[in-house]
């Protein structure tokens, strides 16, 4: 590759539109929800967690109907994260590890100090009465793992958009949560009473 075609291929990567941004943030986020939640959901035995006396007032249960929609609004939600990815393309996805600077940004505003007394934050730390137990739960391993997640697939189907299997694979996986959650809803004793 010469050096004016890598300079271009650079320019490329760190200019992605703002539609390629929030639709490829969508779909990767809502892919990698649903395995990092299912994944966690097995894993960590949140059907009990989320029953137990320092969770179960803040939690819904399980198998809540507006547990099993969740997934229908996280396409709204990795939309949001590409409009703000997309006001730190140029660093994001220019450099060749953007990934570690969208991590980061995720872990420190979304998930250590976001605004909110979140569990597991410096603020829900100082302001909830859940025990360190709670607040440090398995729960706070799955998002560092889903954000480190949705920040290495965008980063990676933005910089190789000829790569065909990971754009088809991330969609794939973002359509199969979503008819999972409609299956999940439809399907189950509870249907209709969300």
């Amino acid at each position: 590759m010469t050096d004016a075609s890598q300079t271009q291929d650079t320019a490329r990567r760190s200019a992605p539109s703002l539609a390629e941004l929030v639709v490829k943030a969508a779909i990767v986020h809502t892919g990698t929800y649903f395995v990092a939640g299912f994944i966690a959901l097995n894993l960590f035995n949140y059907a009990g967690r989320f029953a137990d006396e320092g969770l179960r007032l803040l939690m819904r249960p399980v198998g809540d109907p507006w547990v099993t929609a969740g997934l229908l609004f996280q396409p709204l939600r990795g939309a949001l994260f590409g409009l703000c990815f997309y006001a730190i393309r140029s660093v994001a996805f220019a450099a060749p590890r953007g990934w570690l600077t969208m991590w980061l940004l995720l872990v420190v505003v979304g998930i250590i100090a976001p605004f909110g007394p979140a569990p597991g934050s410096i603020e829900g730390l100082i302001y909830t009465r859940l025990p360190l137990s709670a607040q440090l739960n398995p729960g706070f391993v799955e998002v560092l793992a889903q954000s480190l997640l949705l920040s290495l697939g965008l980063f990676y189907w933005v910089r190789l958009p000829s790569n065909r299997w990971l754009g088809w694979g991330l969609s794939l996986l973002a359509a199969a949560a979503i008819l999972a959650s409609l299956a999940g809803l439809f399907l189950a004793p509870h249907a209709g009473s969300v």
